[in-house]
């Protein structure tokens, strides 16, 4: 009961995750919150694949706002019965959550890929990834941070960010998640009368 009571709220909980999801995105694109002359400093590979900006920001809220309609009273009836239509609404909501935990799934691996890679700094040997190699195994040693002498302060700009777009992909992948269990409930339990019609016992 909780699970269907809870599943028409989840939709609504999208909404800041997406759009916060946007808003620090961008914020990678501004290392220590500057902007940086094109010729000396390049985006990191994984930061044009959009993944924030599209997929775990845009893709969810577009889909958050469809799923916010669907669960409108006002929304357009398809059939004569209600059962039917609430049969129909149920059913595309899972599939636009099925769409939002493959979105914010695939934001949430390739922001891992990014923090894992580390940030495109200068160092004694130029512009270069010079903590690819390491495995992830920089996060914890803090003095090999100190090889970034440019952008400043680029190693802790982005591993906070990143932390902070994992988490929110990470819960916009549960509350899809929670999203296709409470719909499929609502329906294979007879919250719609799908399979048990009234007085057929």
């Amino acid at each position: 009961m909780a699970l269907e009571t809870c599943g028409n709220c989840l939709s609504c909980l999208l909404v800041p995750l997406a759009l916060w999801s946007i808003v620090v995105n961008v914020l990678l694109y501004f290392p220590n919150g500057k902007a940086l002359p094109a010729a000396s400093y390049q985006f990191p590979n994984h930061e044009w694949y959009f993944e924030g900006i599209c997929f775990s920001g845009v893709m969810i809220l577009l889909l958050a706002v469809i799923l916010i309609t669907l669960e409108c009273s006002v929304f357009y009836r398809c059939c004569q019965s209600e059962s039917c239509n609430k049969t129909y609404r149920s059913f595309i909501s899972i599939v636009l959550a099925l769409l939002g935990i493959a979105f914010s799934g695939y934001s949430c691996i390739i922001f891992t890929l990014h923090l894992i890679q580390g940030p495109f700094c200068n160092s004694s040997s130029g512009w270069n990834y010079i903590f690819k190699d390491t495995a992830g195994g920089y996060l914890t040693d803090y003095p090999a941070w100190s090889k970034c002498t440019e952008p400043a302060n680029i190693v802790e700009w982005n591993i906070i960010l990143l932390s902070i777009l994992i988490a929110l992909s990470g819960l916009q992948l549960i509350i899809c998640i929670l999203k296709v269990a409470a719909e499929l409930k609502r329906t294979l339990c007879g919250t719609y009368s799908v399979f048990v019609q009234a007085g057929i016992l």
